[in-house]
């Protein structure tokens, strides 16, 4: 339980002409005013998220100031990578900024004040969870972002912070994300009291429509992490989230020596204001489910590779640097042999053998 009694004075010291008009016009002879806010936080013994909510001008920053200490950062860099303090490890780096949602290697080396303001609130939370804090709390919680990507960023951070062990607290003038963030406790400034959490809905599912569909990838080809050119031949799928699209993937058929005709995930892409929450895991499962044969994906991306490992239905094959193709000469300029690379393929079984860490042929774009 967190206590409170918050006394501001606010003074009115050398009275301007306007103010003194004023003063005198509704009869206000005070030279001070004061405002108090008075109460208590119950909160559950172990709790990982809780959310102080409430109209503008109820003392929502003024009790977070006065219980927690309010994140704030500067941002000073040319990557927002530089930002991070200096004793963070990169592969920290790489972890957290996947963990909230900001999967784009090319918005890494982007300046803060370039992000979009959805972008910028999941870069303020993998600072945050980096730091030796125990308690993050952010004033003005999703209050400058679309409300429908308020409510996909709550998700995530939800998730990002319920894996990070660490405690965090949402100080915000919106109920919206109540159901997405699904916190431990509740405190309303409006009734200056807890809210039960019985009151919370179940949080509403995400429904994509995935459409094999052409002309999108213009929108998406930026936030890939490798290059932004597509095959000519590449299946394309987009998919639509309340009829705005998100997310996109290309397919395409390749040669295999041992499989013979295999098809293979040439692109996926989620648009940075939907990641962190699985979108792109699912839409993998459902294209791969249109095809039959062999189907697999090659990936660099830890976070994204850790999300597979974790999924029943894709089983990891080879993981390791990648080599030349001696078969396929014309694709080896896309390859790195500087780059760690995951091989996956669905609905495969388990090998017999333990899994062992080599060179892979070919990499997913």
């Amino acid at each position: 339980m967190y206590d409170f009694n918050i006394i501001k004075t606010n003074k009115l010291s050398n009275k301007s002409y306007r103010v003194a008009k004023i003063c005198d016009q509704f009869d206000l002879d005070k030279d001070s005013y004061n405002e108090e806010f008075i109460g208590n936080i119950e909160t559950p013994k172990e709790w990982s998220i809780g959310v102080i909510v409430g109209k503008s001008g109820t003392g929502k920053t003024s009790i977070a100031k006065e219980m927690f200490n309010i994140n704030k950062y500067k941002y000073s860099s040319s990557s927002v990578v530089d930002d991070f303090e200096k004793k963070v490890g990169m592969q920290m780096i790489f972890k957290t900024l996947s963990s909230v949602g900001f999967s784009s290697p090319p918005s890494w080396l982007k300046p803060y004040s370039v992000l979009s303001n959805g972008e910028k609130m999941r870069v303020d939370l993998a600072r945050a969870i980096c730091q030796d804090k125990g308690i993050i709390a952010f004033d003005e919680f999703t209050s400058v972002v679309d409300r429908e990507v308020a409510q996909i960023g709550s998700l995530a951070v939800q998730k990002a912070i319920r894996k990070s062990g660490k405690k965090f607290v949402a100080i915000s003038c919106h109920f919206d994300i109540l159901e997405w963030l699904q916190p431990d406790w509740i405190f309303s400034t409006d009734v200056m009291s807890n809210l039960s959490r019985g009151s919370l809905q179940q949080r509403p599912e995400i429904k994509i429509d995935i459409k094999r569909i052409k002309g999108y990838w213009g929108m998406f080809k930026k936030y890939h992490y490798l290059n932004h050119e597509l095959n000519n031949s590449a299946h394309q799928y987009v998919g639509f989230y309340k009829n705005k699209p998100i997310c996109f993937c290309g397919v395409i058929c390749m040669p295999h020596p041992k499989h013979g005709a295999t098809w293979k995930i040439h692109r996926i892409v989620v648009l940075p204001d939907y990641q962190g929450v699985g979108i792109g895991v699912r839409m993998l499962d459902i294209i791969a489910e249109f095809y039959t044969g062999y189907f697999g994906i090659v990936t660099s991306l830890n976070g994204f590779a850790q999300s597979l490992m974790k999924n029943k239905k894709w089983s990891l094959t080879r993981m390791g640097k990648t080599s030349p193709n001696k078969g396929m000469k014309s694709m080896n300029k896309t390859l790195s042999s500087k780059r760690n690379t995951y091989s996956f393929r669905y609905n495969y079984k388990l090998l017999e053998k333990p899994i062992k860490t080599g060179e892979v042929n070919g990499d997913a774009k």
